[in-house]
């Protein structure tokens, strides 16, 4: 059987600043806000206050394609590995590659590290799969969350 590789788009990371804030939580509770609603838990004041939380723009770097920004991926250094803390790509932007192309990038910088890089999704999520497409392996299973880890390489 013949396997053809979608195009991935190129993609361009940028490093966002602490006053990209409110524009990323926007990003964020667009990106989530299906697959909130559809268990039920949808609540944009509590996204907000949770990304605040755990706000670090040096962490945090823009997607974009063709000069668009269209999501942004949050990667964390923790004793024990790198986090992915967030990726979220706007639903216009989805299924084209470019959640595929950032882990690429990110998959070469904890490769470059030697480090693992650990991701939790919301359970009902299409991003389990996603995750688990791309080599993360379960490892822990909460009351709303799966936990994965990809190992390095």
């Amino acid at each position: 059987m013949l396997l053809i590789r979608k195009h991935e788009p190129d993609i361009i990371l940028r490093t966002a600043h602490p006053e990209d804030f409110e524009a990323l939580v926007a990003m964020r509770i667009e990106a989530m806000r299906e697959s909130l609603e559809r268990v039920g838990r949808f609540d944009p004041v509590r996204a907000r206050e949770r990304f605040r939380e755990g706000f670090s723009a040096p962490d945090t770097r823009y997607i974009e394609v063709a000069g668009n920004r269209v999501g942004f991926v949050v990667v964390k250094a923790l004793a024990n590995g790198l986090v992915l803390d967030h990726l979220y790509i706007k639903p216009d932007a989805q299924g084209q590659g470019v959640g595929s192309a950032v882990l690429r990038q990110v998959f070469a910088e904890a490769d470059a590290a030697a480090s693992t890089l650990r991701v939790g999704a919301l359970k009902e999520s299409d991003s389990n799969r996603f995750y688990l497409r791309h080599g993360f392996q379960l490892v822990e299973s909460g009351e709303f969350d799966n936990y994965y880890v990809r190992p390095n390489v």
